[in-house]
């Protein structure tokens, strides 16, 4: 699904949708709060999980991916562990891009895979023992915020500092899976992504809440590849949690847009879909782009036919961050 527009209202104006499923946000938050007081497992390596307060997409994934090669670089062998949402395995199972499809592990766990040995688990806590035993020395949960089946050595919360959270308000009346204070009372750091503008409304809309815990901020740059955007004609489509800021990437490149297709987060693409995408771009005379987490629901025999769009999360205190991680 798509997040209704309302989510996004100031929290000083939630609407009256908001206010009319507030009974419903409620309960949430309280069935979260017995949740979590469930006692965890520790684990015998660090556990760092970058999680968010939000549903969506806040980069999460960019953001287990620099930090995994930020770790490496120091010489630790970093597994990562994630649910596999939108996959059909089970798990604990090591994610082999060469065999698995996203329909079977999920996109983000198929990217991650690309870059450090990464794990699906429903059972979080299977998944942390099963890369301790294949040679983790440290793991890294990709999502698991609101787990408490595994204790957290370290906590990371990942805010979007375009949409910040939101109306304020938990589930289904707003974009929160807890409510904002209580979350960061239990989170070591916050990691928040976005350009400057929208790090400096992110402060001014939220700064007393997250100056409960240290900030560092970050954006997600496109990696250079030698690609030349400029000036190339593009109908492009993005089933990420805000496909507009995929489209704004391209734009920033000098990318002219002909068609911008948003699709559901996690959404499938198959055949009949790329083919009728295809169709339309060549009536437009353009060609199809698309992001890095979509390309790996892509067809394979379709692939050849998207251009896909890296970026990477760049942090902007990185020697910062590592040290507030302490380990």
């Amino acid at each position: 699904m798509r997040a209704p527009a309302f989510w996004f209202n100031p929290p000083a104006r939630p609407g009256w949708q908001a206010r009319l499923l507030a009974p419903l946000g409620w309960a949430y938050a309280r069935a979260t709060r017995a949740r979590l007081a469930r006692p965890g497992w520790r684990a015998e390596v660090p556990v760092i999980c970058l999680g968010n307060l939000s549903v969506g997409g806040t980069g999460k994934t960019p953001a287990t991916i620099a930090l995994a090669q930020m770790l490496t670089e120091q010489g630790r062998a970093v597994h990562v562990v994630s649910r596999g949402h939108g996959g059909r395995l089970t798990g604990p199972l090591r994610v082999d891009p060469r065999r698995h499809r996203a329909t079977d592990t999920g996109d983000e766990p198929l990217l991650i895979a690309s870059f450090v040995p990464c794990w699906i688990a429903r059972d979080r806590a299977a998944g942390v023992r099963a890369a301790h035993a294949a040679g983790a020395e440290v793991v890294l949960m990709d999502d698991g915020f609101q787990n408490p089946a595994v204790l957290k050595t370290r906590s990371v919360v990942v805010v979007d500092a375009e949409t910040g959270f939101g109306n304020a308000r938990c589930l289904p009346a707003g974009p929160l899976r807890e409510p904002v204070a209580e979350g960061l009372s239990r989170a070591d750091l916050v990691l928040a992504i976005g350009p400057p503008e929208a790090q400096a409304r992110l402060q001014a809309d939220w700064g007393s809440v997250l100056a409960m815990r240290p900030l560092f901020t970050a954006t997600l740059a496109p990696l250079q590849t030698g690609m030349t955007w400029q000036g190339l004609r593009a109908l492009a489509f993005a089933g990420i949690g805000r496909p507009q800021k995929f489209f704004d990437t391209l734009q920033a490149l000098g990318v002219q847009i002909a068609r911008a297709q948003p699709l559901d987060d996690h959404q499938p693409i198959g055949t009949a879909l790329l083919t009728r995408l295809e169709h339309e771009a060549k009536s437009l005379s353009a060609q199809l782009v698309t992001t890095e987490k979509d390309a790996v629901r892509l067809p394979a025999s379709m692939r050849h036919k998207v251009l896909t769009l890296p970026v990477r999360l760049q942090i902007d205190d990185p020697e910062g961050f590592r040290a507030a991680l302490d380990l």
